[in-house]
């Protein structure tokens, strides 16, 4: 249905259907997964472990990417830019679908408190929407740049051997910068410094706790 043609009542169920489906729903990609041609990944039981707790951080990443732009589209009431967060969201999407795969081939499963981090996103991607339309996608930007620089430091954390879990995480870092670019370009303001740290903080705790749990 087109957003310009919903009423309230459709966009809540909307919303609650794409929360049910991020946190319980598999999920399929529109997009090839990445693959790097030649390279089988072959891992010690070590770094197996390493690679399944970096990519379970990098799902939840995308657990809350969901729920931040699920929220943002909900919260706006500018019709194109909420059919740009639908549009970035449906994007994300496939890294959801493609850092879930992973996990099954690493043998290894999502975190358990997928619900709670979902929840936690959306109250601070509704937050922001609230804020207006350019702090909304300021928020956009600099979650986007931390997610990026994240990424980065996972490319140097995983295992050399993992091609597979590299080949996802370098095309998610591109995607990333894409999508900060993208909120820019459309009026983002630049968040203050006190916010940028607390976004920080709240990413270090989810981080940490994702990597075990």
């Amino acid at each position: 249905m087109p957003t310009d043609t919903m009423t309230p009542t459709d966009r809540f169920f909307t919303t609650l259907d794409s929360a049910l489906r991020t946190v319980f729903a598999a999920h399929t990609g529109a997009q090839p997964c990445p693959t790097i041609a030649g390279d089988a990944t072959e891992l010690s039981e070590p770094d197996r472990r390493e690679a399944a707790a970096l990519m379970r951080v990098n799902h939840v990443g995308e657990v809350c990417a969901q729920a931040l732009y699920t929220a943002q589209a909900f919260a706006t009431g500018n019709e194109a830019l909420r059919a740009h967060f639908i549009k970035a969201g449906a994007e994300e999407t496939n890294h959801l679908a493609w850092t879930e795969a992973r996990l099954k081939e690493l043998g290894d499963r999502t975190s358990l408190l997928n619900p709670l981090w979902y929840a936690g996103a959306f109250g601070i991607g509704l937050i922001a929407g609230k804020l207006g339309d350019r702090v909304s996608l300021g928020f956009v930007v600099e979650t986007e740049n931390q997610v990026e620089a994240h990424l980065d430091s996972h490319l140097n954390r995983l295992p050399s051997a993992d091609h597979a879990s590299r080949a996802i995480v370098a095309q998610m870092k591109d995607d990333e910068a894409r999508h900060a670019f993208n909120a820019k370009e459309l009026g983002a303001v630049d968040l203050p410094a006190p916010v940028q740290g607390l976004m920080k903080a709240a990413a270090k705790v989810m981080t940490t706790v994702a990597h075990r749990v």
